[in-house]
């Protein structure tokens, strides 16, 4: 199968349903279309209904290739989700659901439904450790919404009256790997605690971490090789500096200020998996990675994952989708 590289070519491919339909299916049943209730491999394809019918009976002997997958039970058909897939994966400061909307022809509500579900799908929670032998690690955090006239004023009485941190703002740890990978978390506060707890979790022991002065960093465990600078007086010192989590910040920040104007702390997390998914599948110049790739990527997450409408409102929990 020919793949698209370009976001001409994806138009003209996926204009085609079968070919939409193809995809999906070699991903979804590598080695040959199964029944997802009893296993069964020689179910028979409904032409006129892009489904399966198993020659089992038991319930739910009809099934589609959304099954399993972030699009199951969802009436918009592939052809739109792999466009807007496409467009969310390779867009550098993300796309609105109301250009989702307008582009693919369905409504803004729709639109940002498919979108969340989408980052879920650009989700990762690896449980590899950052660094390691002699790796080089940056750890910094940062404040996202609000006023930034209000981000120091009368801080402990405000908490009480917004949960969502200083000034309205949500805070977020970042920890990048000088290697390529970088990840980012919604943090309760930037307490000792917490920052040395994330920091254990994600990075190896041994490893250089490298921080400014901000007190709660003060006090890491003798196993990481921990350096700080003061960007009151510099901002590089040799190897010592957090430029590389700052140049994310500013690619986070004006995707959030710019493209999506306003996010709700309870849905920030899935904006994060979306930019942390583009920062760590960005190429370079020896490894570049074409768009084509980076859809084939987020496409390749698609399955034993499923967003409802009520989790993603807040309606009900949403387990697999927590920010950890």
């Amino acid at each position: 199968m020919k793949k698209p590289k370009t976001l001409q070519q994806a138009i003209l491919h996926f204009g085609n349903p079968d070919n939409c339909l193809k995809w999906v299916v070699e991903l979804r049943w590598p080695h040959g279309v199964e029944c997802p209730t009893c296993g069964r491999k020689d179910a028979r394809f409904l032409v006129n209904q892009h489904a399966w019918q198993c020659k089992s009976v038991h319930k739910r002997r009809q099934f589609t290739a959304k099954i399993g997958t972030i699009f199951e039970d969802s009436p918009i058909p592939l052809d739109k989700w792999l466009m807007a897939m496409w467009m969310i994966a390779n867009c550098k400061n993300g796309v609105s659901s109301y250009e989702i909307g307008r582009a693919i022809g369905v409504t803004q509500k729709s639109a940002w439904f498919m979108l969340q579900r989408i980052r879920l799908a650009m989700q990762r929670r690896s449980l590899m450790k950052l660094g390691g032998n002699g790796g080089e690690v940056e750890v910094d955090e940062t404040f996202i919404g609000g006023k930034a006239r209000n981000m120091y004023v009368g801080s402990a009485r405000r908490r009480k009256l917004d949960p969502r941190g200083i000034g309205g703002k949500t805070e977020v740890l970042g920890l990048l790997d000088r290697k390529g990978e970088v990840r980012a978390t919604v943090i309760p506060n930037r307490k000792r605690d917490v920052l040395h707890g994330e920091i254990a979790k994600h990075v190896e022991p041994g490893s250089a971490v490298y921080t400014d002065d901000f007190m709660s960093y003060v006090g890491l465990p003798e196993h990481f090789d921990h350096s700080v600078i003061d960007h009151a007086k510099q901002y590089v010192h040799g190897k010592v500096h957090t430029n590389g989590l700052e140049n994310f910040w500013s690619l986070l920040k004006r995707g959030l200020k710019g493209t999506y104007i306003s996010v709700e702390p309870f849905h920030l997390f899935r904006y994060l998996d979306e930019q942390v998914f583009r920062y760590n599948n960005r190429g370079s110049k020896d490894t570049p990675v074409h768009d084509g790739e980076r859809f084939e990527r987020v496409l390749s997450h698609i399955l034993g994952k499923r967003l409802t409408y009520a989790e993603v409102t807040g309606k009900v929990g949403a387990t697999d989708s927590l920010p950890n």
